[in-house]
């Protein structure tokens, strides 16, 4: 099969429309729609269903979307090692937005130290969002919350976090939970967490920054639960009231962690990496 009409199924499947795949590939429109029809008159079966706002994957097409991503890597890796590109040249780093406060900028610069030619990537989101990267081969390495419950991953190293209730200093605060995008692993725990103790809450609201959380805490708007290292490492530690969580109620290490057949070939020098 030509993965170049893999590569052209992919673009369509992530962007959901034949315009947007064409504008990034850099090819026309027609010539992406004659691509799709050829892989699917090859296959002898439909791959996406036409809507009016682009296209979604039919079931077929979910399944051709995951081998897909399989072959094209795998091609791409069998061209590198032919060549003899046997050295890691280029590293995409996923972290959530949480680690990427607390550690990230200490990681990038120990790893530039030792591997000055390593070209770096880095791309945050939620734990959910980033593991889906790491499943589609989008990353090499990541840093999630808690343990990975897939089989395809590894974890190459655990870090432990420290994880706590914060409230207005003065227990003035609004019975809301203040949380961080929707996917957060933190936001889920706090809301079984109070469930599971008879604690009902009023309302949530979301915000796309930590520091606005925690500038919210204070002022009483709400709580919320975050890693006591991310609190300190903001400057909010003695200004909000902290209620620490035993570890045996609530253990969710950063994990940094990679796909089973996708392992960086620094692998070995992570596991061991101080910074």
């Amino acid at each position: 099969m030509d993965t170049n009409l893999l590569k052209i199924f992919i673009a369509v499947a992530d962007k959901e429309s034949i315009t947007l795949a064409a504008n990034e590939l850099g090819f026309t429109q027609s010539n992406v729609t004659l691509r799709i029809k050829q892989l699917e008159k090859n296959l002898k079966c439909s791959l996406f269903h036409r809507i009016p706002k682009g296209v979604v994957l039919t079931d077929e097409g979910k399944r051709l979307y995951k081998h897909s991503i399989e072959i094209v890597r795998k091609v791409e890796d069998a061209i590198l090692d032919v060549q003899n590109e046997q050295e890691q040249k280029k590293l995409i780093i996923g972290s959530t937005d949480c680690n990427a406060v607390v550690r990230i900028s200490s990681f990038i610069t120990k790893l530039h130290e030792d591997y000055p030619n390593i070209q770096l990537e880095f791309l945050t989101g939620t734990t959910k969002e980033i593991i889906k990267m790491v499943l589609e081969y989008k990353v090499n390495v990541a840093f999630i919350s808690g343990e990975p419950t897939h089989d395809e991953l590894i974890v190459l190293k655990r870090y432990d976090e420290e994880l706590a209730i914060l409230e207005e200093k003065n227990d003035k605060s609004q019975n809301v939970l203040l949380t961080f995008k929707e996917g957060s692993i933190f936001d889920d725990f706090l809301r079984k967490y109070y469930e599971k103790n008879g604690i009902e809450v009023e309302k949530s609201i979301a915000f796309g920054s930590l520091e606005t959380i925690l500038a919210c805490v204070k002022a009483g708007m709400g709580r919320t639960l975050l890693p006591l290292k991310l609190v300190d490492k903001l400057g909010y530690k003695e200004e909000l009231k902290v209620t620490k969580l035993d570890k045996k109620i609530a253990y969710f290490p950063t994990c940094m962690v990679c796909r089973k057949d996708y392992l960086p070939k620094i692998s070995e020098y992570l596991k061991k990496m101080v910074f």
